[in-house]
């Protein structure tokens, strides 16, 4: 699951992501779509919004990649609605009347809302120039692998077969991406054999510990999740990374 949480308003937002899917990986032109429901729960208020993610269809009229959504108060009622792509923009209504119309196909009665005009809640960030050039990244996405400084040994920006293959070295990044793998693998089996070993002796072998998170118990969704539990940014105040370990 996925928490969004105010620490000045107190309002804790929960969901999970809908299904991505990749067409023509093999043959045909890449492109990816995103289908499914979501349920974004307010724990503070208790509002929640339904959104649903239309799968595209050759044989649907619907806009490709359309979203539709309602916002609900703790009572259940609606006060909003939402409708737009997910690749271009979002709009949101107030909700000022709702009535139950005809039943659909799966057997449910249908809520037909009237609404206020509808006002831009999102838009899409305009893609840098040349962008078709860079796999029709953002501006962010771009962004993302820009080496900087005083960050941990570990940051994987620092990965060389990544950077190799950033900067069009494609030979030397496949060689490079080998020796990491073979040497992740060597780690495994040592950690393997040291499991063994405790086993054997009969001692606890906690494995390998992350460095700044911790897994906890969610209590919201009875989920396990990783949570900070700090140090990184004190280690880059310092400019100490001597706890990290070597994984490149």
């Amino acid at each position: 699951a996925i928490h969004l949480e105010f620490h000045t308003s107190g309002n804790h937002y929960v969901w999970r992501k809908v299904t991505s899917t990749v067409h023509n990986i093999i043959v045909g032109k890449l492109w990816i779509d995103q289908s499914g429901e979501i349920e974004i729960i307010n724990h503070k208020t208790k509002d929640k919004c339904q959104m649903k993610f239309i799968p595209y269809s050759y044989f649907s009229r619907d806009t490709p990649r359309k979203v539709t959504g309602v916002v609900t108060g703790a009572d259940g009622k609606a006060h909003f609605v939402l409708s737009g792509t997910w690749d271009d923009k979002m709009e949101y209504a107030k909700v000022i009347q709702s009535t139950r119309g005809n039943s659909s196909s799966e057997g449910k009665q249908k809520m037909v809302y009237q609404t206020l005009p509808p006002k831009v809640i999102w838009k899409k960030y305009p893609l840098p120039e040349n962008a078709e050039k860079m796999y029709c990244f953002s501006e962010l996405a771009l962004m993302l692998n820009e080496p900087a400084e005083r960050i941990a040994p570990t940051d994987s920006r620092l990965r060389p077969d990544q950077r190799l293959m950033e900067n069009g070295k494609w030979d030397e990044a496949n060689v490079e991406k080998q020796r990491l793998e073979e040497k992740q693998r060597a780690v495994r089996r040592r950690r393997e054999v040291e499991a063994v070993q405790a086993l054997e002796y009969g001692k606890n072998y906690e494995g390998y510990q992350p460095l700044w998170f911790e897994r906890k118990l969610d209590t919201l969704t009875g989920e396990l999740m990783c949570v900070y539990k700090g140090g990184y940014w004190e280690a880059k105040e310092r400019r100490d990374w001597s706890m990290c370990p070597d994984i490149f």
